[in-house]
């Protein structure tokens, strides 16, 4: 350290350093080396040489006691926040011993539909939850396994129109591309007792329509709705039954539900059902396909749907739905006379109800399709209509 200017300096004879006195500090007091060198570290009063070794202790032991209260307090604040973990164990082997599997609350909700000492809300309660369980594949499967394919077969017979409404609602659901349900419900008879309900249930559901003319009211249109739903998850990619629907009667049976008024919604997913059996024939025959496909394109040209359809004046019922206001009826009846046009083309073009339709759709979607546009969107739903449109002039030409 550099000594001031003026400082008096004299010569340690011990040490051998020189040593100056530097000026006062501001108490009056003149700083030694030891004391500046720890006021510049900020460290006064640090000398381990000032403290002896019970102080030191001291100092230690209440340095841990601080840290270990920290700590506790810590813990607590952690206590109150989360349960310990043995009480957690506890919670989570009562759960367990709960929870049950599918195959499980399945056999429950047989069991309570099949008992006689079920009451009718109760039965109609378990059909419900069973349709949520039979919507799964295997779920599908195990259900058959278990019996309860053939009860809500045989629940299509109820007379309680709550219980054949439900029953068909769970066969349905069980029956959705799941092949092996789908032979053991033609095995069981479902689809005789599914066209039955159709023609039956039809009446009850027209002398309950409201008078406006509006869909049908009471269970009897929701039971027709529920066949409709169960006889489409049937027919879709099986053949075999397509035939026998034929076979059957069935076209002539969905027909009848275009007689009445209050029927038009039925009447779309007829319509929906016709487009998709007729596609998925169509396309099966065009695809690219092995040796594993011929048996069953074998099993479709046994089908001889659009032939029935034709003959049975489909040609003039389908564009009828036309004039609904609903576009996306519109969109299914368009698909399904595009389909028709190349077999009905001779109808249509001397069906002059059928050309001025067209052109007032036409009309209607060029300008849908031009405010779309102008929005920004180019390929737009009201575009697609207006495509459908046009193609099917087109081929009337």
């Amino acid at each position: 350290q550099a000594v001031p200017a003026g400082s008096h300096v004299r010569l340690n004879l011990q040490t051998g350093e020189r040593e100056a006195k530097l000026p006062d500090t501001e108490n009056g007091q003149s700083d030694t080396r030891e004391e500046r060198r720890r006021r510049r570290l900020g460290k006064v009063d640090v000398d381990a040489n000032s403290f002896t070794s019970e102080e030191l202790k001291k100092a230690l032991a209440k340095m841990k006691a601080s840290e270990k209260a920290e700590r506790k307090a810590r813990e607590e604040e952690v206590r109150k926040k989360f349960r310990p973990i043995e009480q957690l164990k506890e919670e989570f082997e009562k759960l367990n011993m709960k929870i049950e599997t599918d195959y499980e609350i399945m056999v429950k909700l047989i069991s309570k539909f099949n008992s006689s000492a079920s009451t009718l809300d109760e039965k109609v309660a378990a059909l419900y939850d069973l349709e949520y369980y039979v919507h799964q594949v295997d779920n599908a499967k195990d259900f058959l396994s278990l019996g309860g394919l053939q009860l809500v077969t045989e629940g299509l017979n109820n007379s309680e129109a709550s219980l054949k409404e439900h029953a068909a609602f769970v066969l349905g659901a069980a029956l959705s591309s799941n092949p092996k349900v789908q032979i053991e419900a033609m095995e069981g008879g479902a689809l005789q007792k599914l066209l039955v309900i159709l023609a039956t249930e039809q009446p009850l559901a027209v002398r309950k329509k409201v008078r406006s003319g509006a869909a049908p009211l009471g269970t009897a249109g929701f039971v027709l709705s529920s066949a409709l739903f169960a006889l489409s998850s049937l027919l879709r990619h099986f053949p075999y039954a397509q035939q026998q629907f034929l076979k059957l009667g069935g076209l002539q049976v969905l027909r009848s539900l275009f007689r009445h008024k209050g029927m038009e919604p039925l009447r779309v997913r007829v319509v929906t059902l016709l487009y998709d059996l007729i596609m998925e024939k169509m396309l099966l025959e065009d695809s690219q396909h092995g040796e594993q496909m011929e048996e069953k394109i074998q099993q479709y040209q046994q089908v001889r749907l659009v032939p029935a359809v034709v003959e049975q004046g489909w040609c003039a019922l389908v564009p009828n739905l036309l004039a609904m206001p609903e576009h996306d009826t519109r969109e299914k009846v368009l698909k399904l006379v595009g389909v028709l046009v190349a077999f009905c083309r001779e109808h249509y073009r001397g069906d002059p109800a059928l050309g001025t339709t067209l052109s007032l759709l036409r009309s209607e979607y060029e300008e849908l399709a031009a405010e779309e546009q102008r929005e920004g969107d180019k390929d737009g739903y009201f575009r697609e209509l207006l495509g459908s449109v046009n193609t099917i002039i087109q081929e009337l030409r």
